[in-house]
């Protein structure tokens, strides 16, 4: 169902790293807080019923660049080892997300894509108007992503 709090965004990462070190940094999300500014906290509520971590449920707490904290639980729905993760989120958003990685060039190519319904009442409320915030709310985000993300792995490769 598209609702005028429904969002539909795609991010692309290039990361100057192996997409096994990559891959390693993006199955560890409670290690996320670490390196990726915006993540608040990561909290394993279910472990997966399988090795890769299919069927787990975590709790996340976001904030961003605008005055708002967002929480919701994912559960991993898919996962495709060194290419794909995908889950399911409810709570203050609720939709689908996937990861997407390939590697060329010598680096790591990510593609997230997000589809998502707000549930607070106050983005709902504000959704036909404050939309453009919220995208550029989300694109801010990602980016502080994608800086925590080329920082960790570089520490990590200059620490081996």
């Amino acid at each position: 169902m598209v609702t005028t709090s429904s969002y539909e965004f795609v991010t692309r990462w290039t990361i100057p790293a192996p997409l096994e070190r990559v891959w390693n940094e993006l199955v560890s999300p409670e290690q996320w807080p670490v390196w990726w500014r915006g993540v608040e906290r990561v909290d394993l509520i279910r472990p997966g019923v399988d090795a890769l971590g299919t069927g787990a449920i975590r709790r996340y707490v976001w904030r961003s660049r605008l005055p708002y904290r967002l929480q919701f639980t994912m559960q991993t729905t898919r996962i495709e080892p060194m290419s794909l993760i995908e889950g399911h989120a409810s709570g203050e958003l609720e939709g689908n997300g996937t990861w997407h990685l390939s590697h060329a060039d010598g680096s790591t190519h990510v593609r997230y894509d997000w589809r998502v319904v707000a549930n607070k009442w106050w983005m709902r409320w504000l959704a036909s108007v404050a939309k453009p915030a919220f995208r550029w709310n989300h694109d801010v985000v990602m980016h502080w992503g994608e800086e925590g993300l080329i920082r960790r792995v570089a520490d990590r490769n200059s620490s081996k």
